[in-house]
């Protein structure tokens, strides 16, 4: 009981980690990019990805070591719908890390060097469309839980 107990709390606070990084990200591209928002969001970016790699051992250790037990959640359709956004947001969220990973080799190549308006207002776009995917695996959670009232 404890091991899913502590598995539990890891998985929802590292969630929670992931929202708290794209809100911060979103925030910083709402306003001009400076070098200085540039390395800040190149940053947020390197933690938001290790925090999605470890909400996903997190999830999977609950998987296979939680109280529910494997069967519960391979037997579940909103198990399924919740790894399938999850997957998505991460293919997603590739395009941010390249474009800021970019944004730095120009950097440092050129110190007045800006990013394109419209490109940093596209990945903004994509950091909202992640927001929303994150909702839906959020009511997926919850569905999962219980089945979303679905008798199986």
């Amino acid at each position: 009981m404890l091991t899913d107990f502590l598995l539990a709390s890891l998985h929802h606070l590292l969630a929670f980690g992931l929202v708290a990084m794209l809100a911060l990200q979103s925030g910083l591209l709402s306003r001009p990019i400076d070098a200085a928002a540039m390395r800040r969001l190149a940053g947020l970016d390197r933690g938001y990805g290790l925090t999605a790699v470890l909400l996903l051992f997190a999830g999977g250790a609950r998987l296979f070591h939680g109280v529910k037990g494997s069967d519960f959640y391979l037997h579940n359709p909103w198990f399924h719908a919740k790894v399938g956004a999850f997957v998505l947001t991460a293919a997603l969220s590739l395009w941010p890390t390249l474009a800021f990973l970019q944004w730095r080799r120009q950097l440092r190549a050129n110190a007045a060097w800006s990013p394109d308006p419209a490109q940093v207002g596209r990945l903004r776009t994509i950091v909202r469309l992640e927001f929303a995917l994150i909702a839906v695996i959020l009511v997926c959670a919850a569905g999962m839980a219980r089945h979303g009232g679905l008798p199986f």
